[in-house]
């Protein structure tokens, strides 16, 4: 059974790993310091390096964080839809509610993180990135295989191909939403994914979503 000191710090290593996400999404992973994540929380740096003990596991730890509250905000609410178009359209629809209500303040972490790191060598914290954004890219692509084998989807289109369109598109919402500060940008979006559905749709499949 856990004890009172054991519940209290997961309780601080929880609240220490959302200021991170937060912070990183912001200001990057390299960025994110244990002197730096001390000073915004009001801690000893000794305190937080009992937790983490260096900045690579830190930044980990903050992936992982990141990663909770993605599948939690995105991927959880779309995959409890029906499978087929109406659960790719969700997928979509829930990446832009969960810009739209900037659940980070920096915009989608992993946005932010893999324009941080496309260019650097490998790393734990890359390789941990490229993993999660391979693992989102990939419930898309599963989402429009699952349409195009109902039958909603054209049989001759490329699920992998119609992902990657749809994620230019949800990508490309976040950049402006947060440069521009500009709901307009989440609304452009929306519509770029209704009209690729709706050209890629079968009847059966317009049927099932309003597009």
């Amino acid at each position: 059974m856990p004890t009172r000191n054991t519940i209290k710090g997961a309780r601080t290593r929880e609240g220490i790993l959302r200021a991170a996400a937060d912070i990183a999404s912001v200001d990057g992973l390299d960025g994110l310091s244990i002197g730096r994540l001390a000073a915004e929380l009001g801690m000893s740096k000794s305190g937080l390096f009992a937790h983490f003990g260096s900045k690579e596991s830190l930044q980990l730890a903050t992936i992982e964080e990141a990663r909770n509250r993605y599948v939690k905000e995105v991927i959880e609410p779309a995959l409890s839809t029906p499978s087929g178009i109406t659960r790719l359209y969700a997928l979509c629809e829930a990446f832009l509610s969960y810009i739209e209500r900037e659940v980070f303040p920096g915009g989608c972490f992993f946005a932010s993180a893999m324009a941080e790191f496309d260019a650097k060598g490998p790393s734990p914290a890359r390789d941990r990135i490229v993993e999660c954004q391979e693992q989102w890219m990939i419930t898309l692509e599963r989402a429009a295989e699952g349409a195009r084998t109902k039958g909603e989807l054209r049989d001759d289109r490329d699920s992998q191909q119609l992902a990657f369109e749809l994620e230019g598109a949800l990508l490309s919402a976040n950049w402006y939403f947060h440069l521009f500060h500009d709901t307009t940008n989440i609304e452009r979006a929306r519509h770029a994914v209704r009209t690729q559905l709706s050209r890629e749709a079968t009847p059966a499949g317009l049927s099932q979503i309003e597009i």
